[in-house]
């Protein structure tokens, strides 16, 4: 056999082998080809399905539905909401809600009630929840300052449909419901509600407005130190709104409510009766002013500052915050005595002797309101 020859037989029996075994492995990478290739297509459709519902929790075909109210309790996390939301089919699925609060960074939602609509986009229901809870109906009513516990309570009749003076009063008179500053002995919670405005709700009854103008006389007080008053003015904090309420009373300009307190002070550093008509109109139940016939100084009462030394038992108005911050920051001086101005503007001058004060009043006498 030639070299031709045997090359040529060599060549035809590798030929033969080759053409054996190449389309066995041409096959089984095919087939792996194609395995992945249905997996990858498969992982797309699957994962476009997955998008596609997912949207659809998130923005759900259809237009919203009815509207639904719903109260959203203090301290619920994204998750409670979005269980609460989808049991009344706000949203489609609390799940996806939780994640996609996630997603868009939100959640610390305030509690309170809420309108939804069924069926809803959960970017609008986001909206809604960051916008906080609707404000219940509600009516403005003002206390003015000066008025006692029982003129309050009238007023608050009078502004407040529903709502009764008595009703109010048996809340205040309850013992339930106290001040910071009042000693364990007083009941009477003269004096120890704040004068202000304020917007109550249809659901607040009487005994929730009590509570709460207390808490913002209580507020306002400490504010103003309160707490300090035996260091800063040498009286309790209840003395001192007693002191405030008559300040209160007394003064009907801002400027000179500190002026009063001094005078309040310097009586009662030398043991001098206050003499003030305004208490004695409390002891008779009439309101402040009243000149009526039957206006007596010397009525048997401890409230009259002129037969008692020292401060009555308790407040006999309501003070505002003028009137409060006064009795803590009284002004400097010397005053023993101060009398009204002419024209009836609420000014009064200030005497230091008994001799500048007798002068002013005969003067101011000739020209009364």
């Amino acid at each position: 056999m030639t070299e031709t020859e045997l090359y040529d037989q060599d060549d035809d029996e590798y030929e033969e082998e080759y053409e054996y075994i190449r389309p066995e492995r041409r096959g089984w990478v095919r087939k792996v080809l194609f395995v992945c290739l249905v997996l990858l297509l498969l992982g797309i459709v699957v994962a476009g399905a997955a998008g596609v519902w997912v949207m659809r929790q998130i923005d759900p075909p259809g237009d919203p539905g009815d509207e639904v109210v719903l109260t959203i309790p203090r301290g619920s996390s994204s998750a409670a909401i979005g269980n609460l939301l989808e049991s009344r089919d706000v949203i489609t699925n609390a799940t996806v809600f939780r994640y996609y609060v996630r997603y868009k960074d939100a959640g610390g939602f305030l509690a309170g009630d809420y309108t939804f609509r069924e069926n809803l986009a959960m970017g609008d229901v986001l909206e809604i929840l960051d916008e906080g809870p609707a404000r219940a109906p509600s009516i403005n009513v003002t206390v003015p300052e000066g008025l006692t516990l029982a003129q309050v309570a009238r007023r608050i009749e009078e502004k407040l449909p529903g709502r009764t003076a008595q009703a109010f009063l048996d809340a205040a008179n309850s013992g339930e419901i106290r001040s910071k500053f009042q000693p364990p002995e007083v009941t009477s919670m003269e004096g120890l509600l704040l004068p202000e405005t304020y917007s109550v709700e249809d659901k607040e009854d009487e005994a929730a407005l009590v509570r709460r103008m207390v808490a913002d006389l209580d507020k306002v007080a400490t504010e103003l130190g309160y707490d300090d008053a035996p260091n800063r003015v040498g009286l309790t904090p209840y003395q001192l709104i007693t002191l405030a309420s008559l300040v209160e009373a007394e003064a009907q300009v801002d400027a000179e409510r500190p002026m009063v307190a001094r005078v309040l002070y310097n009586r009662l550093a030398q043991d001098h009766a206050l003499e003030l008509d305004a208490t004695v109109y409390y002891a008779l139940g009439r309101a402040p002013g009243d000149d009526a016939p039957g206006f007596d100084r010397s009525v048997d009462s401890p409230y009259n500052t002129y037969l008692h030394k020292g401060l009555p038992p308790t407040p006999i108005i309501m003070p505002g915050r003028a009137s409060l911050e006064a009795a803590i920051n009284p002004a400097e001086g010397d005053w023993f005595y101060y009398v009204a101005v002419p024209g009836c503007t609420g000014e009064h001058v200030f005497a230091v002797t008994i001799g500048e004060f007798t002068r002013a009043r005969n003067e101011y006498l000739k020209d009364p309101c």
